[in-house]
């Protein structure tokens, strides 16, 4: 069942955090890279896994969404292990799913360094990364190289892969970008977040637009129910046709490791769901533009909220720090995120997914009493650490009805 939270905090917030955050002269993406290269080589150590699991992981209350088994309801939001490389370390540490990336069709740097800033005093981020990552080709052979596939449950918990436009694409080629990362990846994710909502990509957000959005996502739900029923084809033929990047029959069906846990097989009937992540920065009317064409195209939910453009709510200290681009996240986002998930819930049956501001327990129980079905965090965790998610895991555990 894991430590208790508070001791995780406390040993986190006290001992490992000041240690984090001095390394690397303060370089919030250097500290960041050595996180994710540590948790790669705990994720690949079996033993180091199963201890890391039985020190920190927690039960949380589990959850059925978009067809999907949910080992508990707090997850780990994209932009932390954006080349997949930490996967098998993320249950270890009290998450009960992970969305990996955000990756783009090419593999691409990113923008020009320096690119993130922690506001110590607001408890926030600015970051203005720009999708760097080695490209989809690239993730799902790391991906494949752990065995990772969808509901084979090598990983611990299911795995969402958040795919974005690359960025020398034109956006009138935006579309057949984002179908090779669904081509490529689908295979190793149990569901895709197609990420339209960074303020980091020129142009970016346009496709949240109605008429731009439809064609989009219609493209992409069909294309996974195209794949979907190829791949049931094949295997009800045995050795018969099976997608791009699809393991063979009978390949990649068990889990990879003794302390694996979720579904046995690697071949989950019907297409791969598609949410829909969202920016805070809409309008109310934007919104339900972008609910109706989400509903209409048949995407699976909605992830709510991506990082703000607004600067409300910094700390003085901080405020030296508000000039510099790239989206906001942490404390200042909690009231807006818990404002748009209200909303998206009260006006779509779609399964949301609440993110944003996710600094607290209490922050996450608000989410939840706002309509979301599952959370995920993100700055919460930089500041907070595993305690955040093994605290978010027993809160709602104890409000689960018995």
């Amino acid at each position: 069942m894991g430590l208790p939270a508070g001791l995780l905090d406390a040993g986190y917030t006290r001992l490992v955090r000041p240690v984090l955050f001095r390394s690397h002269g303060g370089d919030p993406e250097a500290i960041h890279e050595q996180l994710i290269s540590l948790l790669a080589g705990v994720g690949s150590a079996g033993p180091v896994r199963a201890l890391t699991r039985l020190l920190a992981g927690s039960a949380g209350r589990s959850a059925r969404v978009a067809g999907i088994d949910f080992p508990s309801r707090v997850g780990l939001a994209a932009g932390l292990d954006k080349d997949a490389s930490a996967v098998l370390a993320w249950r270890g540490l009290g998450f009960g799913f992970a969305e990996l990336g955000t990756v783009t069709g090419r593999a691409q740097p990113g923008n020009a360094r320096p690119r993130v800033f922690r506001l110590r005093a607001s408890r926030a981020l600015v970051n203005r990364m720009g999708f760097n990552n080695p490209g989809a080709a690239a993730v799902a052979a790391t991906l494949a190289a752990r065995n990772v596939y969808r509901g084979n449950g090598a990983a611990g918990l299911p795995v969402g892969i958040s795919i974005g436009k690359t960025k020398v694409v034109d956006l009138a080629d935006a579309v057949e970008d984002y179908l090779t990362s669904l081509r490529l990846l689908s295979p190793h994710a149990d569901y895709v977040a197609v990420n339209v909502s960074s303020p980091n990509t020129p142009g970016l957000r346009s496709l949240q637009d109605a008429g731009a959005l439809s064609g989009l996502l219609t493209a992409l739900v069909r294309e996974s129910a195209a794949r979907a029923s190829l791949a049931a084809e094949g295997s009800s033929q045995g050795a018969g046709p099976r997608p791009e990047g699809w393991p063979s029959a009978g390949e990649g069906a068990e889990p990879a490791s003794a302390d694996a846990t979720g579904p046995a097989s690697g071949d989950v009937a019907g297409p791969v769901p598609v949410f829909v992540k969202v920016a805070p920065d809409l309008t109310w009317g934007q919104l339900d533009e972008v609910l109706a064409t989400c509903e209409d195209a048949g995407a699976a939910g909605l992830i709510a909220t991506n990082t703000t453009l607004a600067r409300e709510g910094l700390a003085p200290a901080d405020q030296h720090l508000a000039g510099e681009a790239g989206g906001l996240s942490g404390a200042p986002l909690t009231a807006r995120a818990r404002e748009v998930v209200g909303y998206v819930a009260a006006h779509t049956a779609l399964p949301v997914m609440g993110v944003g501001g996710i600094m607290t327990a209490d922050d996450a129980m608000a989410l939840f009493d706002a309509g979301a079905d599952l959370v995920q965090l993100y700055t919460g965790f930089i500041y907070g650490g595993p305690g955040l998610a093994a605290a978010v895991n027993a809160r709602d555990t104890e409000r689960q009805e018995p």
